[in-house]
């Protein structure tokens, strides 16, 4: 019998990490910021069905990087918590703090299991507060670790290149217009120092809007809105064509497969 090839715990556990980055790294960036009246989530995604952006809870959402399968999987997990928990308890009870604690318990047994590959997914979770100094954004490595965040944060792509973009120009008390258009900067700069442009197309928006009057403060922006805001204008009032395309992304998020 051949003796079994001997790796240390360091080294495999090395592996699994460079593996897993990878992974994460070959996935276009997501970008959240705070802004006065709420946090905004920023994606590059041509697409419009797979989203990298959804809903959890009244005022909480989720964007992530990497395999759609296995971060979809952690979200429709993190619906099913906030729904059981908000319905035991109370809806106070379900938090971004909480349903971070959650993800990473699963994510860090996933890591450190030899017996499966580690998920290739990198999460953030928001909350939207009644003032900025309450809202909360946590990010979510692959390893399973929690970082608090504040103001902005990158992940996937070039996260390391944007986020030093953004700690160098966000700053508080910024409109939704300015975050938008901070974040498709830096999500246009690529890592020779050159720039592309990204359209309204391209582009996933959604934000934490806690001047929203009903208790669901997530608002997929779309059409006409995201343009005006993309051109440097304000969103007004819904029109009933922009309400409506906002509303069934809404629904779509909220309702499982």
């Amino acid at each position: 019998m051949s003796t079994p090839f001997y790796v240390s715990p360091q080294q495999a556990m090395a592996d699994r990490a460079e593996y897993a980055r990878k992974g994460i790294a070959r996935g276009r960036s997501v970008v959240v910021l705070q802004y006065t009246d709420g946090v905004v989530f920023v994606a590059e995604n041509p697409s419009r069905a797979l989203h990298k952006v959804s809903e959890i809870y009244d005022r909480i959402a989720f964007a992530a990087v990497g395999k759609y399968n296995e971060f979809e999987n952690l979200r429709i997990g993190g619906v099913r918590y906030a729904d059981l928990r908000g319905y035991t308890y109370d809806r106070d009870d379900v938090t971004a703090r909480g349903l971070a604690n959650v993800y990473a318990q699963t994510l860090g047994t996933i890591f450190s299991s030899a017996a499966e590959k580690p998920y290739e997914v990198e999460l953030i979770v928001a909350e939207v507060g009644a003032g900025p100094e309450d809202d909360q954004i946590y990010r979510l490595p692959h390893d399973g670790s929690i970082v608090d965040e504040h103001g902005s944060v990158a992940v996937g792509g070039n996260a390391d290149q944007i986020s030093s973009y953004l700690d160098q120009r966000h700053r508080d008390g910024m409109t939704l217009a300015e975050a938008l258009k901070l974040a498709v900067e830096s999500l246009t700069r690529d890592n020779n120092g050159g720039e592309r442009t990204l359209t309204a197309e391209q582009l996933e928006v959604a934000v934490l809007d806690r001047t929203r009057p009903q208790q669901r403060k997530f608002k997929r922006l779309l059409g006409r809105q995201l343009s005006r805001l993309l051109d440097g204008g304000t969103v007004p009032a819904d029109s009933e064509e922009d309400a409506a395309g906002a509303d069934a992304a809404d629904e779509t998020d909220s309702t499982e497969s």
